[in-house]
C-alpha cells in the first residue's frame, strides 16, 4: 500500500486525542494508521509544540526533498552553447562524447525545457493533415511505383547508394532547389536549378551526374511531383533507377521530407527567394547540416559516414 503523509485534519485530530490522554493504539484505530507516524506527533507535542507547529515544520523539510536542479560548470555551458550554435541537439552533444557533460540526455533536454539554453535548437515537431485529408496532388501515370525498388534491389536497406529527393520551393513559389539524400549515411546534397519547370530540374540533375562518377548512386526516390516528370531522360542516359513515391505519403521518404526541414531551419526558409542565391549559398548549408554528428550514425557526421565509402576526389565533386 502507498504511504502518504499525515494530513492536517489528522495532526489536529491526534492533538486533540493527546489532550484527552488516549493512548496512541486507540489513535491508530481510530485514524487507521501505524503507530510510528503518531508517536513521531506525539513526541513533538510533549515538547510544548502545536499540530500546526509540527505542520510548517513537515512543509520546511518537504523543500529539502526531491531531485537537486543541476548546475553544469561553466565551461561545460560554454561548449553546449557552441554546439547548438552549430546546430547540434542535447542527444548529439552527449552523445558524441567530445566533452563529458555531467547531467544525462533526458536531463539535457529538460534544461532546454526550462530555458536555461535555447529551445530553438530542440528537433523539430511534425505537423498532420486533418482527418479525412485527401491528396488531390501527384497522380501523374508516368510515374514508376516505389513497390517495384523492393524488387530491383532486396538489400535496399544496408545497400549504398540509394537516394531520396524531392524540391523546396521559395517566396511566392517562384523558385525552388532540388534536395538529396543518401539513405545510409544520410548526406545531403543540394542543386540550384534555373527554375521550377520540369526541364530546369532535368538540366541541374543532368548537370550534375555528369560530375560524379557513373553507378555511384544506384536509385533516386522521388515525390510526385510534375517537376520530376522528364525522370526517363535521365534513367537512360545516367543509367540510375527512378521510383515514385504513393500520393500523400511523405513516410516513404521520410528522411528527405526531415533534411528538407532541417535545411529550412538552417537557412532555406519558405521566404527566401531561391532566385537571389547562388549554388555556394545553398551548398554551404547542406554543408552544415553533412557536418553535424547524429544519433542514427552513432554519433558520426554524415560526411564522416560518407567517406567511408569513397575517396577525397569523389566527395570534393558532390557536396
Amino acid at each position: 500500500m502507498t504511504y502518504t503523509h499525515l494530513t492536517t485534519d489528522e495532526l489536529v485530530m491526534i492533538e486533540s486525542y493527546y489532550h484527552q490522554n488516549i493512548k496512541v493504539a486507540k489513535i491508530a484505530e481510530f485514524l487507521k494508521r501505524s503507530r510510528t507516524p503518531i508517536y513521531n506527533v506525539i513526541h513533538f507535542l510533549k515538547e510544548g509544540h502545536t499540530a500546526l507547529d509540527y505542520y510548517q515544520q513537515y512543509k520546511e523539510n518537504k523543500k529539502r526533498c526531491g531531485r537537486q536542479r543541476i548546475i553544469l560548470p561553466k565551461e561545460q555551458q560554454t561548449y553546449i552553447k557552441e554546439k547548438v550554435n552549430q546546430g547540434w541537439t542535447p542527444d548529439v552533444i552527449i552523445g558524441r562524447k567530445e566533452m563529458i557533460i555531467s547531467c544525462s540526455m533526458r536531463t539535457l533536454y529538460r534544461q532546454f525545457k526550462e530555458k536555461v539554453f535555447d529551445e530553438v535548437t530542440l528537433p523539430m515537431k511534425g505537423k498532420r493533415k486533418p482527418n479525412g485529408h485527401q491528396e488531390r496532388r501527384g497522380k501523374q501515370a508516368f510515374k514508376r511505383n516505389i513497390v517495384e525498388r523492393k524488387t530491383d534491389y532486396p538489400d535496399f536497406e544496408e545497400e549504398f547508394g540509394h537516394i531520396e529527393g524531392d524540391t523546396i520551393v521559395g517566396a511566392h513559389h517562384k523558385s525552388a532547389i532540388i534536395t538529396l539524400v543518401e539513405r545510409l549515411s544520410k548526406v545531403i546534397i543540394t542543386l540550384k536549378p534555373d527554375g521550377r519547370r520540369a526541364s530546369d530540374i532535368e538540366a541541374a540533375m543532368d548537370h550534375w551526374f555528369n560530375a560524379i562518377p557513373r553507378h555511384l548512386f544506384k536509385s533516386i526516390t522521388f515525390d510526385c511531383g510534375k517537376e520530376f516528370s522528364n525522370w526517363k531522360a535521365l534513367s537512360n542516359q545516367h543509367d540510375v533507377a527512378i521510383y515514385f513515391a504513393d500520393p500523400g505519403t511523405p513516410s516513404q521518404r521520410g528522411l528527405n521530407e526531415h533534411s528538407n526541414g532541417l535545411l529550412r531551419k538552417d537557412g532555406l526558409p519558405k521566404a527566401m527567394d531561391f532566385n537571389l542565391v547562388d549554388q555556394s549559398f545553398i551548398s554551404s548549408v547542406a554543408d552544415k547540416r553533412n557536418n553535424i554528428p547524429r544519433k542514427i550514425l552513432n554519433y558520426q557526421t554524415p560526411l564522416e559516414v560518407f567517406m567511408s565509402y569513397m575517396n577525397k576526389d569523389i566527395l570534393s565533386s558532390l557536396i
